[in-house]
């Protein structure tokens, strides 16, 4: 492959997860206005599932042969990690919290990705990208300090929200990593295609009740939009467009360029769920984005 042809294949995988960042941007909006209308579990289980279905469709037209059962078993089971484990707590987090703060929680996996991903020995972190890390990591304390000292439960937050939310990031960040090799050699669309079936599974069963209890006909069709929004374009063609980031562009990276949804869900929340950001937010917000500027410094560049 040429140094050209190279360039282009990076330049189109950074505006695939520049893409992918502003559709998840708009997300935590949408799923904070769909879960206000259909119980959390009901919700992410229909929404999930939506995007399972689409995106098995999908690998069985263009992704070519199927991964061998061993594979296909890895898959399920990271998916009930990262698709099923990690919806969980975000869906039941961000019914809980502000859709804003909720995304600055989030803000912090790229640190963890990053901090994962040098420990699992794929890729090399610098010590002013480690330095990025603890700076990230602290900005997000300082989001969940700023919740617990505010009466836990103001402005339309909360502690646990916040929590839970953070406690999915961790799940995403560790499904990220250990992702990786499987996306060196096996069809894209199955990858993604499978994981998600494995958080189904994961949803469906924790959920089977809270999807039975709801009346189906009487959701409006502006809770059905939402599920779809956050189904399809959520968790299938965001999650396309971040396969490919993680393909090209490494998990870190990815991430780094994930980043960019806090901002883009703060300016949304604020615009469609009245959302002011509060200081405490501003000043994480500040120290997480100094932090992953320092992350995005590669390795070779330090002195």
């Amino acid at each position: 492959m040429t140094t050209a042809t190279s360039r282009k294949k990076v330049l189109v995988a950074e505006v695939a997860v520049v893409v992918m960042a502003l559709i998840w941007g708009v997300n935590y909006s949408v799923i904070k206005f769909g879960t206000s209308l259909i119980q959390p579990l009901a919700y992410n289980g229909v929404r999930v599932a939506l995007a399972a279905v689409a995106l098995i469709v999908i690998a069985l037209i263009w992704g070519g042969v199927p991964p061998a059962r061993r594979d296909v078993w890895a898959l399920l089971a990271l998916g009930a990690l990262g698709n099923g484990v990690y919806q969980l707590f975000f869906a039941e987090g961000i019914s809980r919290t502000r859709a804003g703060e909720a995304a600055l929680v989030v803000g912090g996996s790229p640190a963890l990705i990053a901090l994962l991903g040098r420990l699992a020995g794929i890729e090399r972190v610098s010590r002013r990208g480690m330095i990025g890390i603890a700076l990230s990591i602290f900005g997000v304390g300082l989001i969940v300090l700023g919740r617990a000292t505010s009466g836990g439960n103001s402005n339309g937050g909360s502690l646990l929200g916040d929590l839970l939310v953070l406690a999915g990031s961790v799940c995403w960040a560790i499904y990220t990593v250990l992702l990786v090799p499987y996306t060196k050699r096996l069809g894209g669309f199955w990858v993604i295609g499978l994981s998600m079936v494995g958080g189904s599974l994961v949803l469906a069963a924790v959920g089977a009740r809270s999807i039975q209890s709801v009346d189906w006909g009487a959701v409006p069709i502006s809770g059905w939009a939402s599920m779809v929004y956050g189904g399809l374009g959520g968790l299938v063609v965001a999650y396309i467009l971040w396969y490919r980031g993680v393909k090209v562009l490494g998990p870190t990276r990815t991430a780094l360029f994930a980043n960019l949804q806090p901002m883009i869900a703060l300016i949304v929340a604020w615009l469609t769920l009245r959302e002011t950001p509060t200081a405490w937010q501003t000043i994480g917000a500040l120290t997480i984005v100094g932090g992953v500027l320092l992350t995005r410094v590669p390795a070779s560049a330090e002195s």
